[in-house]
Formats: structure tokens, sequence, C-alpha cells
């Protein structure tokens, strides 16, 4: 199989992009989805922003491309926020920083280079709130994205979704969690139907539904394996609730009235749902089966990069540097005996399987803006 075992560089949101890049080497692996998100965000959980988007030209392209190939490694690059709902002047401002990620990828080569830009969709709840609310956030999607895959396409880069449901996104005192749009299989197939092109896919990250109590390889089985182009390698324990269930997240309640009832409440909007971040290999077991999952994969001829995203309670969650390289180094010792050849070495990834960064487009394109894509806010 020797699929490649790429790092999310979240974790390392405290270190310069040469320092992660030393950290990847270290680790052994072979690839860096890059977090580029906002400097002025929203968001302030797992977010890091390792380049400067603000001033990106194809002279720092082709310096990226050689540092790159200097280590020998791959990249992507990525952003995750909502774009179709949450404050109004907030989620344009997401849009347009997407833009700038697909105008960057271009420069760095874009699909010739297997460059890709990984993004959210997010969640309209003014809409979703109104009968048949899921249909109008398809359709508020169709609206927004119809024009984003369109540049991304005649500039030769693909949008990847990742399919996390985004749990903590409200406050605890609404009883949904579900404010990512491309958090259920079925949504993303009728969005692919929505907008056809090719230049659009997905991330797949088998922990989002493991906590929803779905098996990950019934839905790679019932994936379109054109549109996957990459594996999140996160874990999940999962702990039930005897009290609020498996179906519905922990709803808020007045506190002295659950204390003296004894029912356990969310402390926080990501305390909704009852299980774990893990790391495969690190600290016990999880609930995802992965020699399973991979073998799944392997049938169903997946050969892009498997990327750790480290936001396990025990190694990222600790804070402490030591731990988070731990988490990594042992997720993918984990993974080497079931991607990568056994040699006299181990399981090793083969030398000859990099494939050297080409030069991007010598001219450069300016920034573009949903405005001058012709949406209205």
């Amino acid at each position: 199989m020797n699929n490649p075992i790429w790092i999310m560089t979240s974790a390392f949101d405290q270190l310069t992009l040469d320092q992660v890049m030393e950290k990847a080497k270290d680790v052994g692996v072979q690839g860096l989805d890059v977090c580029v998100f906002r400097k002025d965000g929203t968001r302030d959980d797992f977010v890091a922003t390792h380049l400067n988007y603000e001033n990106f030209g194809c002279a720092d392209a082709q310096a990226l491309l050689e540092k790159f190939n200097q280590h020998q490694l791959r990249l992507s690059l990525g952003a995750f926020d909502n774009l179709i709902g949450g404050d109004p002047a907030q989620r344009v401002k997401n849009q347009n920083h997407l833009l700038r990620l697909i105008r960057m990828a271009h420069l760095l080569g874009g699909d010739s280079n297997d460059v890709k830009v990984g993004t959210f969709v997010g969640y309209n709840h003014e809409l979703g709130n109104q009968e048949n609310g899921f249909q109008k956030n398809l359709d508020e999607y169709a609206r927004i994205f119809t024009p984003i895959i369109k540049y991304a396409e005649d500039l030769g880069v693909t949008v990847l979704y990742e399919n996390c449901p985004m749990e903590g996104w409200r406050q605890a005192g609404y009883s949904s969690t579900f404010n990512n749009l491309t958090g259920v299989l079925a949504a993303r197939k009728l969005m692919y139907e929505l907008i056809p092109s090719s230049a659009h896919g997905e991330i797949y990250d088998p922990s989002h539904d493991i906590w929803q109590h779905l098996d990950p390889s019934e839905v790679i089985r019932n994936t379109d394996m054109a549109r996957l182009h990459r594996i999140h390698v996160k874990g999940t324990r999962n702990v039930g609730s005897v009290y609020w269930g498996n179906l519905y997240p922990k709803m808020q309640v007045d506190a002295d009235l659950a204390q003296r009832a004894g029912v356990p409440t969310a402390q926080t909007e990501w305390d909704r749902h009852n299980y774990e971040a893990t790391l495969p290999g690190f600290g016990g077991s999880d609930h995802v089966d992965w020699r399973g999952f991979v073998n799944t994969l392997k049938e169903k001829g997946f050969s892009g990069p498997f990327e750790i995203e480290n936001e396990a309670a025990l190694s990222k969650g600790t804070g402490n540097m030591g731990a988070i390289l731990q988490g990594f180094k042992a997720a993918t010792l984990s993974l080497a005996p079931l991607l990568w050849e056994l040699t006299e070495n181990g399981y090793q990834y083969p030398a000859s399987g990099f494939r050297e960064l080409k030069a991007g487009p010598a001219q450069d394109i300016p920034v573009v803006t949903m405005q001058e894509l012709g949406v209205k806010a």
C-alpha cells in the first residue's frame, strides 16, 4: 500500500514552519498539512497559522517548494471555519480567506503537486431552524460554493471538506450539535450532485463517525473514492451516558437543579457528547478498528496520505511538547505495519516514494474576493 503519513500542523501552533518541518523529520513522516487560519479569526481551538497569507506571491511559493523538497516533504494547505453560517461579517471573511488559500495552492502547483486546500462548510442555523432547514442549508452551500469551486477548478486546485460535525460550535443551551454540513455522508453526496465539478472532495476522519455510532469501513464502502483524497488519523474513546443516551447531546439545565438531581451536564460546549479524542497506539486502545479500516481502504484502492491530526487529550491536550511528539511518533509506529512494507529495518516508507515538488506557475495572479466573484453577502 505504502501510503505516506503526514502531520497536520495545528498541534504545533507555538512553532514556526521551519521548526515544524524539523519535528516532522524527527517523527519520520512524509508531509505536512499546513494550517493557515486567519490571524483575526474567531476560533481558538486547534488552530495555527504557519504561512504568511497576506503577502504570498510567486517568489514565496517557489522558495517554499524548494524548502519542502530539501526536507523531502509534501504539503497541502488548510483552514477550517464556518463559511455559510455564523456571524455574517465573519462568514464573508472566512469565504475570502478560502479564496486566498486556493490562490496560494495554485502558486504552489495545485493538483500537479497534490497541493489541496482543506476547509469546513459550516452550517446556517437561521435557515436550519426553519422547516426544510437542511435543504435550505444545501441551497445556501450551492450558492456560496459554486463560484468558489469554479474558481478552484480554473486554477487547477481541489478543495477538500472535512467531516467533523463541529459539535462545540454553538452554546450548550442549544439542543442541536450539528454545526458543519459535511458531518454526514448523505450531505457530502448531495453536495457533489449540486456541484458536479471534480475540483472538490473530502478529507475523511473516522473518529467523527465512531461517536455517531457508525462503522467507518461501511462509510468508506459507500463513498465515491474519486472524491476521497486524505484520511485524518484521530481516534476516539466512546464512554456513553446512562443519563443522556447516545442519540442526543447533553442538554443544559439549571445547574443547582442538576446537582440536586445528581445529573451530569455539559461543562463546556465541547463536552456535549460522550467521547475522548485519542491517537492510535498512544495511551491505550480506542474504538476505531484501524486494521479493518485500513484494509477497507486498501480494497477500495485509496493511495493518498494519512494525516495525523493530534487533538488527543493525553498528547496535544497536555500542552507538553514532549507528549505532543510522543503522540505523533506513537501514531506513526502504530500505522507503519498497516501502511508500509516490511524491510530489514522494520516497516519503512520507501525512499523512492518521495516525488519532488515541481515549480509552480511563473506568473502571479491577484487576490480575489467573493464580491468580485459576484456573490452577495
